[in-house]
């Protein structure tokens, strides 16, 4: 054995190096949230809370669906918290964000908002309305958050934005506590494996819901919105923080790979541990039967449909028209088949076939028939959302595995 004199060179090193690696495991511990809440906080049991997170991509209506969620009386929902990763770190690429992106979200199912305060700059670090897109979060418009909206009302972003910016983190966090769902919207996982960790965690009771769109209704949409999301078909890209326009529709084809990646990884002999934590929805199939598909949804995470909300999303989709270019990001009442559809009137054929090009091993997988001539996509008699097969893999295959 070694033997360290008092003083010596070689004992303050070893000295030093043990606390820089003390120093090291409490940073991991705090960054992960392994610490107990501070004194006075009620932090609710692992089996108290269930953990939805809304697994989508941009323009494929997830602001819509997590809607349906944020508006229930018996959810915290944020809209794409990861945001703040993107927005801090975009000269990286998706793929190297994953696992700040992952580790953001395990900090907000547990109700710990100062994992913001890292991506924050300092004066705007104290406010909920520091939270990108907070004001469509009816959880963040009403008590204990702010007292401006009782908790079971439908609220609107703008007058949630006028009368609650100012309801210090430390509010929101009390009201993520008082939930018995937190649910999250994020459009920026390419993987279902990077979330393992997520689905594994005894303290999370985590259910993903799997939303997909098709392809061609897609890029109809980010056609639309294009300047809005070029800052993030860089990042996707790896482009080091350039800014792009993917009007060859390089980003979509990632977003058709992550798709079915996530689908068959999901469905293809998964791990024990995804059984009945894994729906896919299909918007084609929401907008149809919107009280069917959302009541399953509910059913899938614990929640009960309500004859208040039932009656607000009848409205939101049995609108009179498509909806303007300006409220592409917002949600108002439309008519929701319309939307589904419109691409097949909108989209020129050459790019509905660089499209089908692009994601030609997404449509069959996820179940949408492509066209092969100009007529064939405008005559809306043609049916090109098939009956979607449900996989046939068993989890009694798996034994006692």
């Amino acid at each position: 054995m070694v033997r360290l004199r008092v003083g010596s060179p070689a004992l303050a090193l070893f000295l030093a190096a043990q606390v820089g690696l003390l120093l090291f495991l409490f940073l991991c511990a705090h960054h992960r949230g392994l610490f107990l809440p501070h004194p006075g906080a009620e932090r609710p049991s692992s089996s108290s809370q269930t953990h939805v997170l809304i697994l989508s991509s941009w323009r494929s209506g997830s602001s819509f669906v997590g809607q349906l969620f944020s508006q229930h009386p018996d959810v915290f929902y944020l809209m794409e918290p990861a945001w703040h990763v993107w927005a801090a770190m975009h000269q990286n690429g998706a793929w190297m964000l994953h696992m700040a992106a992952r580790d953001l979200i395990r900090s907000v199912f547990q109700c710990d908002l100062s994992v913001f305060e890292a991506y924050l700059p300092e004066r705007r670090r104290r406010n909920v309305s520091a939270l990108f897109q907070w004001a469509v979060s009816r959880a963040l418009c009403s008590p204990p958050a702010c007292d401006s909206f009782p908790r079971e009302d439908i609220t609107g972003e703008g007058a949630c934005r006028t009368l609650c910016g100012r309801s210090p983190l430390a509010k929101a966090e009390e009201a993520c506590h008082s939930y018995g769902h937190v649910v999250l919207k994020e459009v920026r996982f390419f993987d279902l494996r990077v979330l393992y960790p997520l689905l594994t965690d005894p303290s999370l009771d985590l259910r993903i819901v799997h939303l997909v769109r098709d392809p061609r209704a897609v890029a109809r949409s980010r056609e639309q919105s294009a300047r809005a999301l070029s800052r993030d078909n860089g990042i996707v890209l790896g482009t080091n923080g350039t800014e792009v326009e993917d009007s060859q529709f390089r980003v979509l084809r990632e977003i058709c790979r992550s798709h079915v990646q996530i689908y068959e990884t999901a469905t293809l002999k998964p791990p024990r541990f995804l059984e009945g934590r894994y729906l896919m929805v299909r918007f084609e199939d929401l907008v149809r039967n919107p009280i069917g598909e959302i009541s399953a949804m509910y059913d899938f995470v614990g929640l009960r449909l309500t004859p208040k909300l039932q009656a607000w999303i009848h409205n939101i989709t049995h609108g009179a028209g498509p909806g303007r270019r300006k409220e592409a990001f917002q949600i108002t009442s439309r008519d929701a088949v319309n939307v589904s559809q419109a691409w097949r009137n909108s989209l020129p054929f050459q790019k509905v076939k660089q499209v089908q090009e692009a994601c030609k091993g997404a449509f069959g997988i996820l179940g949408y028939q492509t066209v092969d001539s100009e007529r064939e996509q405008k005559d809306l008699s043609i049916e090109l959302v098939l009956p979607h097969r449900k996989s046939q893999f068993s989890w009694a295959s798996l034994g006692g595995s």
